[in-house]
């Protein structure tokens, strides 16, 4: 949905005033399946991902805490460790990962889009490296590191402010482990949602939209992009897609930290009782 509702110049029968018009006319129009098109290529490499992410920001987190705020919780130490480990994971302890990210979301938002003309996953891979090059997976690069900074500094520290005032003795509670997620990520999606339009666009190559511009060949580079965004929407066109891009993170930043505080809670307690 969120893919779909990013496109700049949609094709008239995928144009969608809402997130659940959008997905009454996909099931109604495309199958029940369609909205799911693409999780193959999502889940591909997500553990290794989180646990690498995860261990850094706990191991900076403490560390940079004792130096700005000895004995408390510092909001800037949270930023911090946020953006420090987002870039560490992604351009130090795991390049590779970095790789294989861009390139599933590449594929992942090409086989989403409306009338793709894609049926599976290798189909993708080798029409596009045939006709646009390696090069296309990675067009998205700067953008997605650019994204990434201020979208995990913003979750982090939002994350880490609820959780002062909804668990301030900082016990495992569920509860306020989901709801401070799922604020976190909302309040860091809706922020960063120029970016993901940029990064939405440089990944799909949207022909009507390139083609009403007189732009021939690829867009590349994420001034490009911010360029030609503009062109086609003014500044509201930066925000397309905001909604779904918002009720995606809220969940998944829910159950990922819900998760995550579980079984620090559990391997905790298991190492106190031994």
């Amino acid at each position: 949905l969120q893919t779909r509702m990013q496109s700049l110049q949609p094709d008239p029968k995928a144009r969608y005033r809402s997130v659940y018009e959008a997905l009454k006319k996909m099931v109604l129009t495309e199958g029940l399946w369609r909205p799911l098109r693409g999780i193959n290529v999502t889940m591909l490499g997500a553990g290794p991902a989180h646990a690498l992410y995860f261990a850094c920001y706990e191991k900076m987190k403490k560390s940079l805490s004792d130096i700005f705020q000895p004995g408390g919780n510092s909001h800037l130490a949270n930023g911090i460790a946020g953006s420090a480990a987002t870039l560490l994971h992604d351009a130090v302890m795991n390049p590779a990962e970095v790789s294989l990210s861009l390139f599933r979301a590449v594929v992942k938002q090409r086989l989403q889009m409306f009338n793709s003309p894609y049926t599976s996953v290798l189909g993708c891979v080798r029409t596009v490296h045939r006709t646009e090059g390696f090069g296309a997976f990675y067009r998205s690069y700067t953008t997605q590191l650019s994204m990434n900074v201020p979208f995990q500094a913003l979750h982090f520290i939002t994350y880490e402010l609820l959780q002062e005032h909804l668990n301030p003795h900082r016990q495992y509670n569920p509860r306020s482990h989901i709801v401070a997620g799922a604020v976190a990520g909302a309040v860091a999606a809706a922020a960063t949602t120029p970016l993901d339009v940029c990064k939405t666009l440089l990944n799909t190559q949207e022909n009507t939209a390139l083609s009403s511009l007189n732009i021939r060949g690829q867009l590349s580079g994420m001034a490009n992009a911010f360029s030609t965004v503009y062109q086609l929407g003014g500044v509201p066109g930066f925000f397309k897609g905001v909604q779904a891009r918002v009720i995606y993170q809220m969940p998944s930043t829910a159950i990922s930290w819900s998760v995550y505080e579980f079984f620090k809670y559990f391997l905790t307690k298991r190492a106190l009782e031994k």
